[in-house]
């Protein structure tokens, strides 16, 4: 089994507190470790809050989905394409470009640009968005090589106006999606009506589109949900039968964008997906099809090779309810505010005695701004710090000054 945390020489027990652990993430002689480094040295030399990212975990997750699709029986058919939506900190972008593990996955013109700064040629780079201004056409029209994946009719019409005879992909809309646990908050398909994508009965139109300004569709484009495990990969699979049906009404597709979406465990009893599984299903949807694939991982790529670094501002019992407030709050670590992804809090020293149930809070003037009821944390009295893992993916890049609190460094490990 292919999993995310497959690298660990000695992996907790799932019903463990410790399920987390990992060769590179781990108490050692109960003081935490994180990338080789001790988490309580990392907190005194960048201070609090402060993003820490592993480069070596990005870049061994991106391996491990290579060897996945590689054992399935994908060879030289297909690219792993790295959501930068999910962290774009310039120096993780440059890394990855140099290990050569991927190309990008780019939603907006000024993601394009950026990427392009970091060393990615415009050829690697697939570009989905919707609701472009008639500026970001203007944008990426500059950019000659690059692969466009049109969202909607409109986008088809005005690419065409722009670059009639050129080659576009389609994103569509296959009207069913796939999360973590059913997570509707994290579907961009499904019963309800998205903006994500061109619907089955909309198709032709968009054919005739672009055969009006000869256009040649050469990629076909779905992303339907976020955060998947083992658990959704049936889901996943009726995903793919739905989206097969647009690649058939076309005559010159060359690539298939099956999007991200693969998930990392949040909580103990999650489990971890299910790598082989996941590549062997594709596969078998596209064996003996002359169809190349892409797949756009920022989730697994990034998420858990990020702690977000927090200074403990308080410790007190309210009501029934011991809190522990930390300097930053949910607008630079939105997840678990925005779609119930909490962010598990780690003591920098587990020290010996017994653990308590703690509500960990942010310092912003909202309701929402709690990252972990009842985490199960030792004595933190004298403590200084504490960690959130799985913070190194849509925390950072969806942060926001929201009450004039959203300061925070960032810093990439080897």
């Amino acid at each position: 089994m292919q999993t995310a945390l497959a690298d660990s020489a000695a992996l907790e027990d799932k019903d463990s507190p410790l399920w987390w652990q990992r060769d590179d993430l781990s108490y050692i002689d109960n003081e935490l470790h994180f990338a080789g480094h001790k988490v309580q040295n990392l907190a005194d030399e960048c201070g609090t809050p402060s993003f820490v990212y592993s480069l070596t975990r990005a870049k061994s997750n991106l391996s491990r989905i290579h060897s996945a699709l590689r054992k399935a029986g994908f060879t030289q058919n297909y690219r792993v394409l790295y959501a930068m939506k999910a962290n774009r900190f310039a120096p993780l972008l440059t890394g990855l470009k140099l290990s050569g593990l991927c190309g990008i996955d780019a939603c907006s013109p000024a993601e394009v640009e950026l990427a392009v700064s970091c060393g990615f040629a415009p050829e690697q780079i697939s570009f989905t968005a919707g609701s472009l201004s008639a500026e970001d056409y203007r944008v990426l029209n500059r950019f000659k090589s690059l692969n466009i994946n049109c969202d909607s009719l409109h986008a088809i019409r005005r690419w065409g106006e722009l670059r009639p005879g050129s080659s576009i992909g389609i994103r569509v809309n296959p009207g069913v999606g796939v999360s973590r646990e059913g997570n509707e908050r994290l579907q961009y398909a499904g019963k309800a009506s998205t903006k994500f994508g061109i619907y089955r009965e909309q198709f032709p139109e968009a054919l005739a589109l672009a055969k009006q300004f000869n256009l040649t569709i050469r990629r076909i484009h779905f992303h339907t949900g976020c955060g998947y495990l083992t658990a959704q990969l049936p889901q996943l699979d009726q995903v793919i039968k739905n989206c097969m049906w647009f690649v058939d009404q076309c005559q010159h597709i060359e690539r298939v964008n099956i999007g991200g979406g693969l998930g990392v465990p949040h909580h103990a009893t999650d489990g971890t997906l299910d790598l082989d599984a996941w590549a062997t299903l594709l596969f078998r949807h596209f064996e003996g099809k002359p169809l190349q694939l892409d797949v756009e991982p920022g989730e697994y790529v990034m998420k858990d090779a990020g702690l977000l670094l927090l200074s403990k501002t308080y410790l007190e019992k309210k009501a029934d309810t011991l809190f522990l407030g930390v300097d930053a709050g949910f607008n630079i670590a939105p997840e678990p505010a925005f779609y119930d992804l909490r962010f598990l809090p780690l003591a920098l020293n587990r020290g010996a005695g017994e653990e308590h149930p703690v509500t960990v809070v942010g310092n912003i003037n909202e309701a929402l701004d709690v990252f972990y009821r009842d985490a199960l944390l030792p004595d933190m009295s004298n403590a200084t710090y504490l960690t959130l893992i799985n913070a190194g993916a849509y925390s950072s890049s969806m942060a926001s000054n929201h009450c004039m609190r959203g300061q925070f460094r960032e810093y990439l490990l080897p």
